[in-house]
């Protein structure tokens, strides 16, 4: 597991927390666009010095003001608002301890949730999961919102960005809210890869080997635009 981290001590300024804030709102909002997410399931969270703005529980997303920020310091202390913060608030505070991640993004995405209750670690089907770090795993089952499942999801997570919940859903991190979207996007859309590839009638679907997964890594670390 990734080595506890030093964390900074500013809570940013106001112009920061609102922007992050409007940020996080349009992620959570995509989730339900996108079909990741049913009514008020799942949470997103982004981190702005050392405080950690998250959705609130039981709120529908499009509900969501600029005068319903919400927002806790590291130890899990409500420091801002006055909505209750997401019951999976400490998967989101673990991720952040043990790591260098900004943002979370955790759904209940159909085929991710659905793959997660058939194996132990989702199938090299694809080398997007070099995106992820390498082969992700279903972390163990544990009741939401508890410490248990903070502590299965970490062990999931070690050496990578996102991983599956058992009878759960999703867990992704990244440097920024689209970065841990597009994780969480890119997951669903294996997973559902996968079931459709593995539903054929007597026939097995081909998977990448651990050296084509790691040239395919390789090759990803410049992919994109360069500045």
């Amino acid at each position: 597991m990734s080595e506890q981290r030093n964390h900074r001590t500013d809570h940013g300024d106001h112009g920061d927390v609102s922007a992050a804030w409007e940020a996080l709102v349009a992620t959570a909002r995509r989730t339900v666009t996108d079909g990741l997410v049913v009514g008020t399931s799942g949470n997103v969270s982004v981190r702005v010095g050392d405080l950690v703005l998250v959705t609130p529980s039981g709120v529908p997303y499009d509900r969501l003001t600029p005068d319903d920020v919400t927002g806790v310091d590291l130890d899990g202390r409500q420091v801002l608002g006055t909505l209750v913060p997401t019951s999976e608030l400490p998967l989101h505070l673990a991720v952040y301890e043990t790591t260098d991640a900004t943002a979370v993004v955790h759904t209940h995405a159909v085929h991710a949730t659905a793959v997660s209750t058939l194996v132990e670690e989702l199938p090299l089907v694809h080398y997007m999961a070099a995106a992820l770090g390498g082969p992700v795993r279903v972390a163990p089952y544990a009741t939401y919102g508890s410490a248990e499942l903070a502590r299965n999801a970490l062990r999931a997570l070690d050496g990578r960005t996102g991983c599956l919940l058992r009878n759960h859903g999703t867990l992704t991190h990244g440097t920024g809210l689209d970065q841990a979207y597009d994780r969480t996007a890119q997951l669903e859309w294996m997973c559902r890869l996968w079931l459709t590839a593995s539903s054929v009638p007597h026939l097995t679907p081909t998977l990448l080997t651990p050296d084509q997964l790691t040239e395919a890594t390789e090759k990803l670390r410049d992919y994109g635009q360069r500045a």
